[in-house]
């Protein structure tokens, strides 16, 4: 999360949570697919976040908890269930996804609903990759569920929280079925068929404009940044430090 910090606690590695936010600290992860809370605060589909719209990557806290702010006040928001958050629809099997801005050596990767662990995936104590995916099976949870993501941190005492809300079983979109062709009827020409347009190759869109911190970037808008050309693989909301070249979980280069 972002805090003032002074260079005595950099080198204790001992920041409290109760420091006054400034500018952003060393960021760390959140599920950013299906949307945890803090990711839908980012990408301003919920009004009013307040501060966890700017840092939805901080929300850390001892591990152990059961809350979706991880105990931080400013992040009190998380926890309100009666803000009616949006459920994501999804199938009996979800993929969920990290973004890690700050790869820290992982003990595991735990899923909560209720008091029930409906899954675990060890970490071995390695640092992940940029974005980290696992797919976990809800199928015993059907109906309007919020899930507790969290990431456990090998060579700290903290964990990394993400809420999410689903629907699940209510995911994917049925396959329309084929409108049968009609047959001719006899002594009726067959029409002739529609000649298709000529389709161009595929190029890559033209940039949007030049990276700036606190814009919202949707999956395919392109920018520049220092004379180079990226492209957004992540939905979400800028931050100071999330230059394109730091954040390869978010932009690929073009």
């Amino acid at each position: 999360m972002r805090r003032r910090i002074t260079l005595p606690l950099l080198t204790t590695g001992v920041v409290g949570a109760t420091l006054a936010v400034s500018a952003p600290a060393q960021a760390h992860g959140y599920v950013s697919s299906p949307p945890s809370r803090q990711a839908l605060c980012a990408q301003q589909r919920v009004p009013d976040c307040g501060q966890i719209q700017y840092e939805p990557q901080s929300v850390e806290g001892p591990k152990g908890l059961r809350s979706c702010n991880a105990g931080i006040a400013q992040f009190a928001v998380l926890n309100d269930d009666s803000r009616n958050w949006p459920a994501t629809a999804v199938g009996t099997s979800v993929t969920f996804t990290w973004v890690n801005t700050a790869r820290h050596a992982t003990a595991n990767w735990e899923y909560w609903i209720g008091n029930t662990r409906v899954a675990v995936v060890d970490g071995g104590g390695r640092q992940p990759d940029a974005t980290v995916s696992h797919t976990v099976n809800l199928s015993a949870f059907p109906g309007r569920q919020k899930l507790l993501a969290i990431w456990n941190i090998a060579d700290t005492a903290n964990a990394f929280y993400s809420c999410v809300d689903l629907q699940v079983g209510g995911g994917g979109t049925p396959t329309p079925s084929p409108t049968p062709t009609p047959s001719p009827t006899p002594g009726t020409p067959s029409p002739s068929p529609t000649p298709r347009p000529t389709v161009s190759p595929t190029t890559t869109p033209a940039p949007t404009g030049t990276w700036t911190a606190g814009r919202t970037y949707q999956v395919g808008d392109v920018v520049t940044y220092n004379g180079l050309t990226y492209r957004c693989l992540q939905a979400h909301t800028a931050l100071p430090g999330w230059e394109p070249p730091n954040t390869p979980a978010l932009w690929q280069r073009s």
